[in-house]
């Protein structure tokens, strides 16, 4: 027996759900069934793919290779016959949520698109990324989803991860009593007033909500702010905020890792196959994982782990 389709299709689904019961559910098939399958696939690959715990799965360094090799596969697959309807005029219009690198991107995918008057939206919602791809108001854009979340697209949308997981950090005053601290206890946090995180809708506020009610606490959201205009609050020790890994810290903010990493998340790349070749595809992701990476070496709080976990770079990196 050799590994088919629906195999690469299940895998793929497994590793970006996060969860056995996710997957099955949008794969329209019974948690045993898949489990199963996932069972005879690692018989076949003589190794196994995904590691369980409470939180749900994660795929092994094997399985990371092969989820990538089966993306591009699939989304190969997908694309077949798309180039009859594709209309490649017009300038591309790129989205992201909003992360450290997205002036790097911009600036790398200008160069890569010198013809093509590449357009940026920075919108903290993926949420809402998504529903302006599905709608033809962006060509191309970077989601972040917290683990155990998921987006659905429109089936004209096809996706490739860019990350499958990296940790969330958070953003605390320079004079806060853990701020020199390598890494903080989500628990020693119990006590803090947080602004809310952005794209809520997306999964993140659950997820901190969630974390914090295994760290024994529940958190105090009192503010709302637009992305990044909480630092105010932040230096003056007011609040403190999750943040993407990258961020940077600032005159009076440190950012730090959370022990044991209690809220991750993934980032996704989503195009509409209308729109992009393959070729163009593939050029956007080259350029918004380099973009990520330079961003990732270059951080004192980040790089330590960016250089322990390669199993998650993209293919490019």
């Amino acid at each position: 027996m050799d590994l088919e389709i629906r195999h690469l299709r299940a895998m793929c689904a497994i590793a970006e759900a996060g969860s056995l019961s996710q997957a099955a559910s949008r794969l329209g098939i019974s948690q045993p069934s898949l489990t199963g399958l996932l069972q005879r696939m690692e018989r076949l690959v003589n190794g196994q793919l995904f590691e369980r715990s409470r939180a749900g799965v994660t795929p092994t360094e094997l399985g990371a290779q092969l989820v990538q090799r089966a993306q591009l596969l699939l989304t190969d697959l997908e694309t077949i016959g798309a180039d009859l309807t594709r209309d490649n005029t017009g300038p591309i219009r790129f989205g992201s949520v909003h992360m450290e690198c997205v002036a790097t991107l911009f600036q790398r995918l200008d160069d890569a698109f010198p013809d093509a008057k590449v357009s940026l939206t920075v919108e903290p919602s993926s949420t809402v990324l998504a529903h302006q791809l599905g709608r033809g108001n962006l060509d191309a854009a970077v989601l972040a989803v917290a683990e155990e979340q998921h987006i659905p697209l429109e089936r004209d949308l096809a996706q490739r991860i860019l990350l499958p997981w990296v940790p969330v950090f958070v953003a605390l005053s320079a004079s806060h009593p853990l701020a020199d601290q390598p890494a903080v206890n989500l628990a020693d946090l119990a006590h803090e007033s947080w602004i809310r995180p952005p794209g809520a809708e997306d999964g993140s506020l659950a997820a901190l909500r969630a974390a914090a009610r295994e760290a024994g606490f529940t958190p105090q959201i009192r503010f709302e702010v637009p992305s990044g205009a909480g630092r105010g609050l932040i230096t003056s020790g007011t609040a403190v905020q999750l943040v993407e890994p990258t961020s940077k810290g600032a005159p009076g903010l440190v950012i730090r890792p959370l022990v044991g990493e209690p809220l991750r998340m993934r980032l996704v790349m989503a195009w509409r196959r209308q729109r992009l070749t393959w070729e163009q595809a593939a050029t956007v992701y080259t350029e918004a994982a380099a973009a990520y990476a330079v961003h990732a070496k270059a951080s004192p709080v980040f790089q330590p782990w960016w250089n322990r976990h390669r199993e998650v770079h993209p293919p490019t990196c």
